[in-house]
């Protein structure tokens, strides 16, 4: 293999591929980054098993060929060039010599064919999603994904396909979140309905969300375009690929604990909120973080206090609108702020029924100070 391409392109395609290296050291090929060439590009793989991606750059291509060169190590030479110099890499026996301007390297490689071959899909892209309002509905519903693989079901996100939205879905049983994406006709295709009248529900991994945000670079609007097939699914951006395997499982039902009526509903500033609960956090038992929310309707004010033997005590006055009965809740003041971080519009509900059952944190939106529907973040407080 011999080739020239942009120092630009190569460390974005580095960017995109080393993450999902495997950690592993019993397969030390997964600590490597393939190399080949592909169709008059230069096409970048790596894989840990459950994810893989590649990434495909254009290169002026001398000689074809392949090799898998360790991540870490051409990521680090790569991150510490100077700029504005184009990167020439050729094979020699089982090693890589890589040179850019006056600085140049041989780096010893594993061979190709030692390398796991990534699934390919066969079948075509179902659908076609924005990449700014996937990487906004990923950033929020990533919070409740649950760390405990015991459950692993629990570790992915539940996607619910329907005909003209999708629903996102996260819980590790102390709260939960649901987004909804609303699908016009330009983002799916017949198979899309044909696929769903068969498979309506998938669990994807937290983790391939995680890196599919990541690569979802800047403030530039793409499309994402989206396959389904055996146990796996594809997502395509911009000459990446993402093939992710699917969790096995059946997804909690969860919309029986999704209150539909509230007894006291308040409305405030977000930041203002936020402040508050940060600082009571402060001042929380450091087991449980408890803080209580004391709603006085009578005397339209809202407290937040928290009071521990160690740190002393609390109580914050925020001004909200305060709508229904006073209440009085305790709250773990974690999964409450956690709520409240995911709201992306300047003011913040708070919807509850009573000190023991589901609070719901919703959007407020910004032109008709209505409450937004789509998302809900739901957190059961702590019984006093």
């Amino acid at each position: 293999m011999k080739l020239i391409c942009t120092q630009e392109n190569f460390k974005k395609a580095i960017f995109n591929s080393e993450r999902m290296v495997s950690k592993q050291n019993t397969l030390p090929i997964l600590n490597n980054i393939l190399f080949e060439t592909e169709k008059g590009r230069l096409k970048l793989s790596a894989t840990n098993l459950e994810i893989g991606v590649s990434v495909q750059i254009g290169a002026k291509i001398e000689r074809e060929g392949k090799i898998t060169i360790p991540a870490k190590l051409i990521s680090n030479f790569t991150n510490n060039l100077p700029q504005g110099e184009n990167i020439s890499l050729e094979v020699v026996d089982q090693n890589l010599k890589i040179q850019s301007g006056l600085a140049k390297a041989i780096i010893k490689g594993l061979p190709a064919d030692d390398f796991p071959l990534l699934p390919k899909k066969s079948t075509e892209f179902i659908l076609t999603i924005s990449s700014l309002k996937l990487k906004n509905i990923i950033a929020k519903v990533i919070t409740c994904v649950a760390f405990n693989e015991t459950r692993q079901e629990l570790t992915g996100i539940n996607l619910i396909l329907k005909e003209n939205e999708i629903i996102f879905a996260s819980t590790d049983s102390f709260r939960l979140v649901e987004d909804k994406l609303k699908l016009e006709d330009k983002n799916i295709n017949s198979e899309y309905v044909a696929f769903i009248n068969k498979k309506d529900t998938l669990i994807i991994p937290a983790n391939t969300f995680v890196e599919l945000a990541r690569i979802i670079a800047g403030d530039i609007d793409q499309e994402v375009k989206i396959a389904i097939e055996d146990g796996q699914i594809f997502f395509e951006l911009d000459g990446v690929q993402i093939v992710s395997r699917l969790i096995n499982g059946k997804y909690p039902e969860y919309k029986h604990i999704m209150p539909t009526e509230f007894k006291t509903n308040i409305v405030g500033e977000k930041n203002i909120i936020q402040g508050a609960i940060k600082i009571s956090s402060i001042f929380a038992n450091g087991k449980t973080n408890e803080i209580v929310l004391k709603i006085d309707a009578d005397n339209k004010k809202t407290l937040i206090e928290a009071r521990s033997v160690e740190s002393g005590e609390n109580s914050s006055e925020v001004v909200v609108d305060i709508v229904g009965a006073s209440q009085e809740i305790v709250f773990n003041s974690k999964y409450l702020l956690d709520g409240i971080n995911t709201i992306t519009t300047s003011k913040v509900a708070i919807l509850m029924n009573s000190e023991s059952s589901p609070v719901a944190i919703k959007e407020i939106n910004e032109k008709s100070g209505e409450i937004v529907e789509d998302y809900t973040y739901i957190v059961m407080p702590i019984k006093s």
